[in-house]
């Protein structure tokens, strides 16, 4: 796509103002893209929550990622004729091939957008809709984050269906949720002039208010929750984002122009999207609707679909189900005498007794304890360790590559030892090692091993040694994965002692 083309949809937007009346609705003949923005790092759920392994990826509810329970929301949508285009997914740079694979699984073809740096949700829609607007197709987005829940998808689809016509007209269009409860960790719409068909006009955002004010907005029934779902035409976002962010606009469409692909990725210019200005979709854009002439008008569409944001365990507690004492839990547990507690266990038992109101979760390499009426503090716990340097607060045990996972069974001052697994056709990159000696034990599969001038295949129960310095790759030429031990030896066993000669997919 050419930044001209993008320029001429955004003129056309900028100069009907982004703005028409209630009436006249077409039916449908304007293509809806899903705009799936999962480039946050969830540190509030750790420690299944982790920098390079964030809330998106990971089974919080079920068998299903978060991403790829969203990605999955629109399958089967086709109200009054409107046909769901391939998503644009957004994402971080060191997250894109767990996302793509993710999606792979799920039988889902995306637009992967590789964001070069952190920005905020607001530079991040402007990318995908100027992708949106490509060769004068002036799609309509559905801007969803990639870590909230659904329970009803034919409601929220049917939410979407009634947004979606409002979009049309030139109307950016909030969900809102009318709110059970005095909630301080949710964004709120007061509620404008109501329209013909349940929506409202939006009088105003108000970011997270103290107890006594949410509770208050409550009472009043005059104001919703803010999902962070929006419906926009893509033009009209970056029409009313260049008169009110022109900084952030210039910078994000000359980052599209200078982009490029990269395999299924698409890769904006760096250091213009560098550039851009930070801030989120709320601040940049929605609150300023209403306050100033020509920019397009907002409206708020009730979602009574059983949404969460998942924003904390306690929110995870509240989104699944409860036994007859208000206990949640996945995994091996088991409650006696205990009361609304929420426990996680990937792999130990956990045992709670006595106990009321309190978090519990296990991982390979933590657990989090903690009260439920103070969750949100665990962002702040993870600050803390990232400031003792504690690795669990960046990376899990299992880390997750391109090419497969390797668990780090267990270290020592000069030793560690992992589990490798390589999927079918997966391929290590060609490299070497300054400070430390690999030793190689085939599990099960087949391995194709190059070492220095070496060329040769390993099956079960097989070995092979590789000295320090010595190039080296490890292929899985075969159907199925390949499992193997590795032992390190050395003086350094850091993951930075890698010198890359080949790669196949194109790190650094």
């Amino acid at each position: 796509m050419t930044k001209t083309s993008t320029d001429e949809a955004v003129a056309h937007a900028d100069a009907s103002n982004a703005v028409s009346t209630e009436q006249g609705f077409s039916v449908g003949s304007v293509r809806l893209v899903p705009v799936v923005l999962a480039g946050g790092a969830g540190s509030r759920l750790w420690p299944m929550s982790r920098e390079q392994y964030p809330k998106q990826l990971i089974d919080v509810l079920g068998s299903e990622s978060l991403l790829q329970a969203t990605v999955q929301r629109m399958k089967g949508f086709n109200a009054h004729g409107r046909l769901v285009g391939t998503p644009i997914v957004v994402c971080g740079d060191e997250h894109r091939f767990v996302t793509s694979e993710q999606l792979r699984e799920q039988g889902v073809e995306a637009r992967i957008v590789v964001e070069p740096a952190r920005r905020d949700t607001a530079p991040a829609l402007t990318l995908a809709a100027a992708i949106a607007c490509a060769d004068g197709d002036d799609a309509i987005v559905l801007v969803m984050p990639a870590d909230h829940a659904i329970v009803d998808v034919a409601a929220f689809q049917a939410a979407i269906a009634l947004a979606a016509r409002h979009a049309e007209r030139g109307a950016i269009v909030a969900l809102g949720v009318p709110p059970t409860r005095a909630d301080t960790g949710f964004g709120y719409i007061k509620l404008g002039d109501e329209m013909s068909d349940e929506a409202h006009r939006i009088e105003r955002f108000v970011e997270k208010p103290a107890a006594e004010i949410a509770a208050q907005y409550v009472a009043s029934n005059q104001y919703w929750w803010n999902s962070g779902i929006f419906v926009l035409r893509a033009s009209v976002w970056l029409a009313t984002l260049k008169r009110l962010q022109p900084a952030m606009y210039d910078a994000c469409l000359q980052a599209q122009a200078q982009g490029h692909s990269d395999a299924s990725y698409f890769r904006p210019g760096t250091e213009a999207f560098k550039s851009s200005p930070a801030d989120s979709i709320d601040y940049a854009v929605m609150e300023h609707l209403g306050s100033q002439q020509g920019i397009a008008e907002g409206v708020v569409v009730p979602l009574s679909a059983g949404w969460s944001d998942l924003g904390s365990w306690d929110a995870v507690w509240d989104a699944l189900e409860k036994d007859e004492d208000g206990n949640a839990s996945r995994g091996r547990v088991v409650f006696e005498g205990a009361t609304s507690s929420f426990a996680h266990s990937e792999k130990r038992l956990i045992a709670c007794v006595g106990v009321t109101n309190v978090v519990v979760v296990e991982t390979d390499d933590a657990v989090l304890v903690a009260d439920r009426s103070r969750v949100q503090e665990v962002k702040s716990l993870v600050t803390r360790m990232r400031e003792l340097q504690a690795p669990e607060a960046e990376v899990h045990r299992k880390v997750r590559r391109p090419w497969g996972y390797y668990d780090s069974i267990d270290h020592g001052e000069r030793f560690q030892v992992k589990r490798i697994v390589v999927n079918p056709g997966g391929r290590l990159s060609l490299q070497l090692h300054h400070h430390r000696a690999e030793h190689w034990i085939v599990v099960s599969g087949t391995a194709l091993v190059t070492r220095g001038n070496e060329e040769f295949l390993l099956s079960e129960n097989q070995s092979t040694f590789i000295p320090v310095g010595v190039t080296h790759r490890l292929e899985n030429p075969g159907r199925f994965p390949l499992e193997l031990i590795e032992v390190q030896s050395g003086s350094y066993l850091g993951e930075d002692d890698i010198v890359r000669f080949d790669d196949t997919y194109g790190r650094a």
